[in-house]
């Protein structure tokens, strides 16, 4: 006789907790904005706020976050600066940025970082939810518009036999630059990098002969070029 049994019902599968984002900018009103937008997703919600890349970086270290949004342009250590360090301490950490520059230099050095995603600010209302769920499905995101210019110009690069300009000065070079543009003296740059200040100045001295530069008023109008700060 068959077994007359009905079949069990299965349990409600347990709902996957919201994805725990760290968000980065200098800027409290634009944070603020992207709060709104991030916590009215029910996926998503963000558990740290940041205004600077060394405090981004100290915010991940303790908490421990899914996602970092990280801004480019802001003090001490600029998003791709803190997403590379990121990528070196919390391998696991998924990295999106999200800026204002529609630019192909700093898209390429963003996934250089280990950022897998770039989104602009212009456009953040429509496309960084779906880049916060794309990137944490494992899959590059790319603003819109975007993806074809850059992959042809990319491969036209190549053909010719140009890859991506190598960087000029070393990450401790860069993280120097940005801190003696921002008007910090040699002992106040020791002291946040834990060095000697005869180190800062040897640095220094290099940075000034690799760039061609005579003076701190050069390496600051250089610095504002590249985009390690905001004039």
């Amino acid at each position: 006789m068959p077994d007359q049994t009905p079949p069990q019902p299965q349990p409600p599968a347990r709902p996957q907790p919201p994805t725990r984002i760290l968000l980065a900018d200098d800027h409290a009103l634009v944070r603020r904005g992207v709060r709104l937008i991030l916590d009215g997703e029910p996926d998503l919600t963000v558990v740290a706020e940041a205004d600077d890349g060394a405090e981004a970086v100290a915010q991940a270290r303790a908490l421990r976050p899914d996602l970092a949004i990280l801004d480019i342009a802001m003090p001490r250590l600029t998003g791709l600066q803190a997403a590379r360090e990121l990528s070196r301490v919390l391998p696991d950490l998924r990295i999106l940025i999200l800026t204002m520059y529609d630019n192909e230099q700093y898209f390429f050095e963003a996934l250089s970082a280990g950022a897998s995603g770039y989104v602009l600010k212009s456009v953040a209302d429509r496309d960084l939810v779906e880049a916060c769920r794309a990137t944490m499905r494992g899959e590059p995101f790319l603003y819109p518009g975007a993806v074809d210019a850059l992959i042809r110009n990319y491969l036209d690069r190549v053909r010719d036999g140009h890859a991506p300009p190598a960087r000029t000065i070393t990450e401790r070079e860069e993280e120097i630059l940005k801190l003696v543009a921002e008007g910090h003296t040699s002992q106040e740059i020791a002291d946040l990098l834990v060095i000697s200040p005869k180190t800062v100045e040897r640095h220094r001295a290099n940075l000034l002969q690799k760039l061609g530069m005579k003076d701190r008023l050069e390496l600051t109008r250089y610095a504002i070029r590249v985009g390690l700060i905001e004039p």
